[in-house]
C-alpha cells in the first residue's frame, strides 16, 4: 500500500543528499600557518562570494602541517610560514611541481597588550619588568625560529630560558600573551595589525636584519580546480592588498 506523499518525500530527500554530496565535493581543505589566520579568512570569504566555491581552512603550525601532509592528510593546498617545507614537499613529489610561490613576507614584533611596557628599542628584554616572554616553538614554527635567532643575536637567549613560555604555534603564543600568561612576547606583526586600526598595547618591530627572512610560501598538493583557482586568487591585486593591510611585506 502506498502512503500519499511518501514517494515525493523520498525523492526530495534523495535530491537533498545528492546536492549535499556535490557541495562537500566542491569544498577543499587547505592547511594554513597560524600567523596567516585573519588575512586568509578575509581572502577566502571574498573568493567564495565571487565564485560560490567554499574553502575549508585548517590552521596550525607549519611543522605539524608538514608532518600531516607527509602522512597523507587530505589537504589540497598548503600555506606555510616558511619556504623550506613547501620546497621539501615539491622535492619529495608530494606537492605539484611548479605551483610553489611566495605569498607574503612575515615580520616579527615584540608586543604586549599593556601600554608602555614595550619601549621603542626593545630594551625591556634586558630588564626585570616582566616574568614571562612568549615565543613559538622554534622547532615547529618559523616565527619561533626567527624569535630564537633574534634573541641569540642580542645575546639574550641563554639568560631568558627560565622566563620563556613556548607556544606550539604562533597562534597559541599570541593567546598566551592575550590571556596574561606572559606579559609580552615575540609574535607575527599580522596578529596585532589589522587594516585601518593601530595596534593595541605597546610594540616594537624587530629589525629584519636580526633574523632570517620569513618568506611564506604556498603550494598545491592536489590538482583540484577549486584549489588552483584559490591560489591564483591569492596572487590577485585584491588579495595582495588584504595581505599588505595586515602588515606583511611582499616579495
Amino acid at each position: 500500500m502506498k502512503i500519499p506523499g511518501v514517494t515525493h518525500l523520498l525523492l526530495i530527500t534523495c535530491l537533498l543528499l545528492a546536492n549535499m554530496g556535490t557541495t562537500l565535493a566542491d569544498t577543499v581543505n587547505i592547511a594554513v600557518a597560524s600567523n596567516f589566520t585573519d588575512p586568509i579568512k578575509e581572502i577566502a570569504a571574498r573568493f567564495t562570494a565571487q565564485n560560490g566555491q567554499r574553502i575549508n581552512l585548517i590552521f596550525g603550525s607549519t611543522g605539524k602541517h608538514y608532518a600531516q601532509i607527509k602522512n597523507g592528510a587530505p589537504f589540497a593546498a598548503f600555506f606555510a610560514a616558511d619556504e623550506r617545507r613547501p620546497e621539501l614537499l615539491e622535492q619529495e613529489g608530494v606537492a605539484i611541481s611548479g605551483s610553489r610561490f611566495t605569498y607574503a613576507v612575515g615580520r616579527i614584533v615584540l608586543w604586549s597588550p599593556k601600554a608602555g611596557l614595550v619601549d621603542s628599542q626593545g630594551k625591556v628584554l634586558e630588564g626585570q619588568a616582566f616574568q614571562h616572554l612568549a615565543i613559538a616553538n622554534p622547532r615547529l614554527a618559523p616565527y619561533g625560529k626567527a624569535a630564537e635567532q633574534f634573541l641569540q643575536n642580542r645575546g639574550l637567549w641563554e639568560g631568558l630560558q627560565g622566563r620563556l613560555v613556548r607556544g606550539e604555534n604562533i597562534g597559541q603564543t599570541y593567546q598566551f600573551i592575550r590571556s596574561g600568561n606572559a606579559e609580552l612576547g615575540l609574535v607575527a606583526y599580522s596578529q596585532v595589525k589589522s587594516p585601518g586600526h593601530p595596534p593595541a598595547g605597546s610594540l616594537w618591530e624587530v629589525p629584519p636584519a636580526e633574523y632570517d627572512p620569513i618568506a611564506q610560501q604556498a603550494v598545491l598538493l592536489q590538482d583540484h580546480p577549486v584549489a588552483r583557482a584559490f591560489l591564483d586568487y591569492v596572487k590577485s591585486p585584491e588579495a595582495v592588498a588584504i595581505i599588505r593591510g595586515f602588515g606583511y611585506a611582499m616579495p
